[in-house]
């Protein structure tokens, strides 16, 4: 087993100063950023079920988080999408979400399982300047759902979770589906049908080499290509533009509401076009979610240096970003950290 250590200094960047760009020219202009490594469910695909959850001193206080949001704004990000483990365990979310959409984001997003959601609590984050909510649900079936997420809560809590997410105006909804042969490949009709009743973004997304990578293959993946041809027996798509960063391949019904989006990350990577850095509760900062390399910008805030400081260690982190992942190749290595961890 590889030792993960998070190196105390990324190489030295000699990039812009006011913009976060990688060593092969690529600009990073969206920020995930995990704020818990907790989570109410053990996704088969994404926790174990005896993972250990990082003492809460090794996490990020709330106000830095809201200073890396700030910093990384300064530094030319536009988008912010908030992730977990499961963010809505989070207790500071509702402060969060204030604090960080005073800063100017052009778009803010929220990822969760949407078991802790309400009427009041939507509504509340939409007025402190959340945009988007983006729900992932596995499965339509609701046994079928206990033993993908090692969880009794009830398939219905989810589903009006969409319909609280639409009524509060965080929008467009998307539900996010990992497709697992054997498992649930089966329903993938039963999701298109979905997107349309509820005139949502349904997304499906390859099964990746995270977490379960003991037992990943390339067997276990059913590719965009394969579950696209499933739904054109079905509905005719029509291909959206998409923006040259997009994770997401995207098509919209001939004739209905509603759109379906397949990223395949293992057999279309999108590397190319990455502008995703990623920042761990543990205030990790990841350039890319399949790679080891990482640093921790946990001590640097904690040093009493000045956001200018801080501002190099991130550009440094993300000049350090590789190429791209080599995921479903012979030599490639999952990543150690599992998905609750990493975020999103």
């Amino acid at each position: 087993m590889r030792l993960q250590v998070a190196q105390p200094t990324p190489p030295a960047s000699t990039q812009r100063r006011d913009a976060l760009i990688d060593s092969h020219g690529r600009t990073m202009t969206d920020l995930r950023m995990s704020v818990t490594d907790r989570c109410n469910f053990r996704c088969v695909y994404c926790m174990e079920p005896d993972v250990k959850y990082l003492p809460k001193q090794s996490l990020l206080s709330l106000e830095e988080y809201v200073r890396l949001a700030n910093i990384a704004h300064q530094l030319g990000v536009k988008k912010l999408r908030i992730t977990g483990g499961e963010p809505t365990l989070y207790p500071d979310l509702d402060l969060l979400l204030e604090q960080v959409g005073e800063i100017g984001f052009d778009d803010i997003a929220l990822t969760t399982n949407g078991t802790l959601l309400s009427d009041e609590r939507c509504k509340r984050w939409k007025e402190s300047g959340l945009n988007r909510i983006t729900i992932s649900l596995d499965t339509l079936d609701a046994k079928k759902k206990e033993a993908i997420t090692r969880s009794f809560t009830p398939l219905d809590v989810v589903l009006r979770s969409v319909d609280m997410a639409k009524n509060a105006g965080l929008t467009p909804v998307k539900v996010n589906a990992v497709v697992m042969k054997g498992i649930n490949d089966n329903e993938i009709l039963s999701f298109a049908a979905f997107a349309q009743e509820f005139d949502i973004d349904m997304r499906f997304i390859e099964f990746m080499a995270l977490d379960s990578g003991r037992a990943w293959s390339m067997e276990s993946v059913v590719t965009a290509r394969e579950m696209k041809q499933v739904i054109e027996r079905e509905y005719e798509l029509v291909r959206e533009d998409d923006g040259p960063s997009s994770t997401s391949m995207n098509y919209r019904f001939a004739n209905s509401t509603g759109r379906v989006g397949f990223i395949a990350s293992v057999s279309e990577s999108f590397c190319h076009g990455c502008n995703r850095l990623r920042i761990l509760a543990d205030g990790t900062v990841r350039p890319c979610l399949f790679s080891d390399d990482e640093w921790s910008v946990r001590e640097v805030l904690r040093s009493g240096v000045s956001d200018d400081v801080v501002k190099q260690f991130l550009r440094d982190a993300c000049f350090a970003k590789s190429a791209g992942h080599s995921m479903g190749q012979q030599d490639f290595l999952p990543p150690e950290k599992t998905m609750s961890t990493l975020g999103g």
